[in-house]
């Protein structure tokens, strides 16, 4: 493998996937971009390399791939996806990275291709997005050298969450019980779990929150032992996203940028002591781009990390989320580890 080949996009006309195409050609790198309608990827990126697959046919998605340097899956929902590509990615010996953020399908993706990515020599990156591997990250920094914290919480707040309709589909099938760590176990979300409140840097202030287990609960469990952990998310993107009548995101911008803002806010006791990071940003499905590229080049220029992977288990998380800013993240560090 070598870095001159092109990243294949899943997906590429989706709305996740038009970031990464474009988030690709900002830095000069090749790709190929994929989707199941030749006509659509011809209209949403006139000037690229397209190639079309369907996730159910193998074959296709082989011929997709191939001659690729790495694969970047944004085609939910993973329940159906996340597999189908990885296989094409172990056949193919190239890394492969997605979006998701259902803690299930990353279990599963754990559970059953770990192996074989061990013995075909790829990476597998699931959840290297806005929900996992931010939160993975910025708890990985927090953490430090502390690899047995006492307690792990982390919460997000967001001003909106008009969701694409991937979110509304993926949130409509996702029936699995959540899960928190409890007692350095993962275990379901308790159903009376309370609310409580959370005091958010500017502009968001005081919110509600409640517990919302996402991905990066399973990711961090995976190489951070901590005795507990929970995640919260306030009210309002919760109340978007169960209303119908929530829009898609609206671009704000050029960029197809939304003006929808976030912050997470990570917070590790370990006995007397306290670590404490914060990023912010603007548009949860634009800031995932980025975030999946920056993980998929040194996985193309040094193919020596198998299976399954946290990128806090093979980056510095701390130069890894420095290469994010200014331009898509503004972090607050004062008391990380």
């Amino acid at each position: 493998m070598n870095n001159s080949k092109p990243v294949a996009v899943f997906d590429a006309t989706g709305h996740t996937g038009r970031f990464v195409a474009a988030e690709l050609a900002a830095r000069g790198i090749q790709s190929i971009l994929i989707g199941r309608d030749g006509y659509r990827l011809v209209a949403c990126h006139p000037a690229a390399t397209t190639r079309v697959a369907k996730t159910d046919d193998a074959a296709s998605i082989d011929a997709a791939v191939g001659g690729t340097g790495a694969i970047i899956n944004c085609a939910g929902p993973f329940f159906d996806t996340a597999l189908p590509v990885i296989d094409a990615a172990i056949r193919a010996g190239v890394p492969d990275l997605d979006v998701t953020a259902e803690q299930s399908t990353v279990l599963r993706i754990r559970a059953e291709r770990d192996a074989a990515a061990r013995a075909s020599g790829v990476a597998i990156m699931p959840a290297m997005a806005f929900y996992g591997r931010l939160g993975d990250l910025l708890t990985t920094v927090a953490c430090g050298d502390w690899l047995t914290p006492d307690s792990i919480e982390i919460a997000v707040a967001l001003d909106s969450w008009h969701p694409t309709a991937g979110t509304r589909e993926t949130g409509r099938r996702n029936i699995t019980a959540r899960l928190i760590v409890r007692d350095g176990q993962l275990v379901p979300l308790p159903e009376s779990m309370p609310s409580r409140d959370w005091l958010f840097p500017a502009p968001f202030g005081s919110q509600e929150v409640v517990a919302v287990p996402l991905a990066e609960t399973v990711l961090i469990a995976h190489h951070i032992a901590a005795r507990n952990m929970t995640t919260f998310m306030n009210r309002t993107p919760l109340e978007d996203l169960h209303d119908p009548a929530t829009p898609p995101p609206v671009a704000a911008d050029a960029s197809g940028r939304s003006a929808q803002r976030f912050v997470i806010d990570v917070i590790v006791p370990n006995g007397s002591d306290e670590r404490r990071v914060q990023a912010a940003g603007r548009d949860i499905y634009a800031v995932t781009a980025p975030l999946v590229v920056e993980a998929a080049l040194p996985l193309i220029r040094d193919p020596q990390h198998h299976g399954v992977l946290s990128p806090g288990e093979v980056f510095d998380a701390r130069d890894f989320l420095d290469a994010l800013t200014p331009m898509h993240l503004s972090l607050s560090l004062p008391n990380a580890g």
